[in-house]
């Protein structure tokens, strides 16, 4: 009887050790698709946000980011959307002096001196912490982010490199004062994030399955607040032009 009861005790480890073996191996099978997503840094990620099939919504092209159906690059994700996570800030942008110097500092002045100031300012469209302006064929990142930009009060196409602002005014300038012109642009910000999603595949006689992969990497994105355009131009900068009188 003791024998027997031995030999069952040792049939009872044997089972006991099966069974947690058999656990590790379920478990090394299930932890990759538990958590995908290994970790990236945030111009990685960028990288897979320009190369995705869908893009704001929108199918891309290879050739919206340079690829080549045979030649490559592919496609790297399936979908890259921004998404704000901050409601839309404005802000006053640098002041730039936008005229040459009108005196009026003879010696034999009295009266005020009229001038004609014609200025011009430009400003920069766009920027962002991982993004630029005019990426690939399709205006890549910034191209996709116009619907969003364009949401907000007074924005335009941040395709655009630059967006301009100017104007003709007759000034006067006292005796003894030299004038110019200054133009404090009206700004915006925009705080989001890409999202970035690899959709899980099956696998098949070639390939390994692949678990569904989701990164998302942060960006600000600022640019000029901008009024319409005359008979569809691009948008005008908006911003506060001043005049600036100094001593001679």
């Amino acid at each position: 009887m003791a024998k027997r009861r031995f030999k069952n005790k040792k049939v009872r480890y044997v089972a006991i050790g099966a069974a947690i073996t058999t656990g590790a191996a379920v478990a090394t099978v299930l932890l990759p698709s538990a958590n995908a997503a290994e970790e990236k840094t945030a111009e990685e990620i960028i990288r897979l946000c320009e190369r995705t099939k869908v893009l704001n919504g929108k199918k891309q092209s290879l050739e919206d980011f340079g690829g080549h159906g045979i030649a490559g690059p592919g496609f790297e994700s399936d979908t890259c959307d921004f998404v704000e996570t901050k409601s839309i800030e404005f802000f006053d942008g640098p002041t730039e002096k936008v005229t040459v110097d009108f005196p009026n500092c003879e010696p034999n002045a009295t009266e005020p001196a009229k001038v004609d100031a014609t200025w011009k300012a430009t400003v920069g469209q766009g920027e962002g912490k991982y993004t630029a302006t005019q990426q690939g064929a399709g205006g890549g990142l910034f191209g996709a982010l116009s619907g969003s930009w364009l949401k907000h009060k007074g924005t335009t196409d941040l395709t655009l490199k630059t967006v301009t602002a100017g104007d003709k005014e007759t000034r006067e300038v006292p005796v003894g004062k030299v004038l110019h012109m200054e133009f404090t642009p009206k700004m915006q910000r925009m705080t989001g994030e890409w999202r970035v999603k690899i959709e899980a595949r099956e696998a098949t006689t070639t390939t390994n399955a692949v678990p569904e992969q989701n990164y998302t990497a942060p960006d600000v994105v600022e640019g000029p607040v901008t009024l319409p355009g005359a008979a569809g131009a691009p948008g005008i900068a908006d911003g506060e032009p001043d005049p600036v009188l100094t001593d001679c």
